[in-house]
Formats: C-alpha cells, sequence, structure tokens
C-alpha cells in the first residue's frame, strides 16, 4: 500500500469550549482532499495542527511519512500553506515579499514563480496592500507553489473569490496535481467546486468526522428516499435512514444504502418509493443539520 501523504490517527485538542476530535483520515498521494465542515466544526483548528501552530492534546500527524513535531524542519519544506489569515503588507512591495520568502526554500523555482505571477495576474512591483482580496489571496498561492511542495494545504481558499478568480485557481491546483507525487488538502465552504475537483473528501461537524473517503462512493451510497407509511412504522428507526421532512404519512428520508435498501425498506411498511441521487452538498446539509 501506498504511503498517505498525509496521515492522521486518533487527533485531539480541547479549548474551554470546544474539542476537537478523536480526528483519524487518510490523504492518498496525488489526491485532491476536500476537507468541510460548518463554521466551527474544527476544519482550520486540523490544518493549524498539522502546521505546528499549537499543540495537540493526543494523536499523530505525519506527512510523507514524517513526524510533524519531530521532523518540522523536514515536513515544513514540503509543505506550502495558503491561508486567508496571512498578511503580507509589511513587506510593501510583491517583489520584496517574494525575496523572503525565496531565501527560505533552497528548492525555489524562480522561473515558475514568474510563471505564476503571469498566468494569476500579480505584478512584481505592486504594491501589497492595494491588491484586492483575490489578488492576496493569489499571491498567497503563488507563495506557496513556487518551491514546489509536495503537498498543498489550504484553509478555505475560495472564500471571497469571485467566479473568475475561483476558476483561475482552481485550473493552477488541478495543473499541479497532475504530476501524481502531489497532494492538496483543501478545506472550502464552496462544495460545487469541491464535488467536481475533489476525489476524497473528510465531513466535520462540531470537531467530529462524520464521513471520510472517496468523493464518488461517499456520495453513490446515498440516496434521498420520498415514501409513504400506513403501518405506524417510524422510518427514523431504521438503519442507516435519517429523516429529512414529514408532512402526515409521507416522509422524506435521506438513505444510507450500505446499511438498508431501498428494496428493503418495502418490506418494513414503507411504501410509494421514489429514490434520487444526492449531491456532496445536499449530503453535507442532510448529515450535519440539526
Amino acid at each position: 500500500m501506498n504511503q498517505p501523504a498525509l496521515r492522521i490517527e486518533g487527533l485531539r485538542k480541547r479549548f474551554r469550549n470546544f474539542e476537537l476530535g478523536p480526528v483519524s483520515l487518510r490523504v492518498p498521494t496525488g489526491a485532491i482532499y476536500g476537507y468541510i465542515g460548518p463554521n466551527g466544526a474544527g476544519k482550520t483548528t486540523t490544518i493549524d495542527l498539522i502546521m505546528g501552530m499549537g499543540q495537540k492534546d493526543a494523536g499523530l500527524i505525519e506527512v510523507f511519512g514524517l513526524d510533524h513535531e519531530k521532523d518540522e524542519v523536514a515536513v515544513k519544506k514540503q509543505v506550502g500553506y495558503v491561508s486567508p489569515d496571512l498578511t503580507f503588507n509589511a513587506w510593501g512591495k510583491v517583489g520584496r515579499l517574494i525575496r523572503f520568502y525565496r531565501s527560505f526554500y533552497p528548492d525555489w523555482d524562480d522561473a515558475y514563480c514568474e510563471e505564476l505571477l503571469k498566468r494569476l495576474k500579480v505584478g512584481w512591483d505592486e504594491r501589497i496592500r492595494t491588491l484586492s482580496y483575490g489578488s492576496r489571496m493569489k499571491l498567497s498561492l503563488i507563495l506557496a507553489l513556487s518551491h514546489r511542495p509536495k503537498l498543498l494545504l489550504l484553509d478555505e481558499p475560495l472564500a471571497g473569490l469571485d467566479a473568475i478568480s475561483k476558476h483561475e485557481l482552481f485550473t493552477e491546483l488541478m495543473d499541479v496535481v497532475q504530476d501524481e507525487s502531489r497532494t492538496v488538502f483543501i478545506s472550502s465552504h464552496n462544495l460545487d467546486d469541491i464535488e467536481r475537483f475533489a476525489d476524497h473528501v473528510g465531513m466535520l461537524k462540531d470537531g467530529k468526522l462524520l464521513l471520510e473517503g472517496s468523493t464518488s462512493e461517499l456520495v453513490g451510497r446515498y440516496r434521498m428516499v420520498d415514501c409513504t407509511t400506513s403501518n405506524g412504522t417510524v422510518p427514523g428507526t431504521i438503519p442507516g435512514v435519517r429523516v429529512q421532512k414529514q408532512t402526515a404519512n409521507r416522509w422524506r428520508l435521506l438513505l444510507d444504502t450500505s446499511q438498508t435498501s431501498t428494496r428493503e425498506l418495502s418490506g418494513m411498511g414503507l411504501s410509494e418509493i421514489s429514490e434520487s441521487p444526492v449531491t456532496l452538498e445536499e449530503l453535507f446539509v442532510a448529515l450535519v443539520k440539526e
């Protein structure tokens, strides 16, 4: 079995009013992994812990088999990090910031950096404080990519971007992972883009991982089912069923077919059964809503 790009086992982090974990996940090398969840679910906390920003309470984090604490320097040489919280105004101009970043990475690729500046339309002599939010995110991506990291950690990189900027960013990401040794771990609320581009997902709620695995397999496993009941059966008690809506004896259900099939439902007192596939966004909303 190939070594995963990122391996997390039993990760825990406690705060005064929130606890992350235990979280366990594996990000295959060469994958685009979408880490999704509502605000406050623990996505940024997870990424911060991977980057060594904060002390975990328990668990294991490995990047290409390296411990993120014991091998911190070696890990960070292989990781590119993008976050909306990164600010670069202190460096004044784009070129000055790039020269500063470049000094930390022996493998910095000047030609690739220039190419990215042109493709993402960020000027070497532009003042950072005058850049739009979208252009600052592009600059952050340029800095993360120019030393050609094996793993990209992207924390909400699409937040605040217009449709054109999102398209440019994802086009660049797809180019990056054409080389199967490169991996992207991205947290985002934009589920349409995650479903189109991410081949693996992890779904987080209240610090706990609800689902994790191949996007197509997870989405394909669930069905939205409309049905009626006439014998007093309570669908919410059936394994793999989550009630979405009830009107009298009519029900809308989210069904996990790995636990109960639609054929089995008919033998449990449900009738007029119709089913439809779900999108990742529909699955997300159905699983995380109260």
